[in-house]
């Protein structure tokens, strides 16, 4: 009786050794997963490329002002858009004739030829429709009633001329009775100055519209 009472105290006490063993493996087990470290994958930084923002430009923004021989009258592109700009030059009693033309690339949309007459000079302007710009093509002056940019003028002296032509991005050819300044590069224009006793008596431009 005393032998099966000590065997089942032993067979408790050695079931009781395991349990608790057993409860201390789970218990290590789930402590080393939960301080496991992250996956590689997740432990990594995200590598980016670098930018080249040399490569990266902003629009270019349209010239505000015009070249001396794009307009050698007005050099706003928001004025040289207005024809009372061109009026306002003019001191002299003028008139205007606005011809209808048709355009030259589309036979189906009428332009306009505006042409400005005053004294014995003139000014011929064209008007695109779809553009809605007044571009320059032709002036004749051949008096002092308007004065170009520079205070290029009809009655100035030839010294003075060549010498504020000069100060342009302009050719310059030269021979007794005038003076011619043209393009360097890009579309052709001239501007011509007729002299006179070493005077200009007459100004003749030739724009480039296409």
């Amino acid at each position: 009786m005393f032998t099966l009472l000590c065997n089942s105290f032993n067979y408790k006490y050695a079931l009781r050794i395991r349990l608790l063993a057993l409860l201390f493996f789970v218990h290590s087990v789930a402590t080393a997963c939960t301080t496991e470290q992250p996956h590689e994958d997740n432990a990594s930084p995200v590598s980016r490329e670098p930018i080249d923002t040399t490569s990266v430009r902003a629009p270019r923004r349209a010239s505000a002002t015009i070249e001396f021989l794009g307009n050698p009258f007005i050099a706003s592109v928001t004025q040289s858009n207005s024809l009372s700009a061109y009026f306002d030059k003019i001191q002299d009693d003028f008139s205007v004739d606005a011809d209808a033309i048709e355009n030259r690339h589309r036979p189906d949309i009428t332009d306009t030829i505006y042409t400005i007459h005053f004294g014995n000079s003139m000014m011929e302007l064209y008007a695109p429709t779809q553009s809605g710009k007044l571009l320059l093509q032709v002036a004749d002056i051949r008096n002092s009633s308007i004065t170009l940019r520079n205070n290029l003028r009809v009655g100035m002296t030839q010294q003075e001329l060549t010498g504020r032509l000069k100060a342009q991005n302009v050719n310059i050819q030269q021979s007794p009775d005038k003076i011619v300044a043209s393009t360097k590069d890009g579309a052709p224009i001239s501007l011509y100055f007729f002299l006179k006793n070493g005077k200009v008596s007459r100004i003749l431009y030739e724009g480039y519209v296409d």
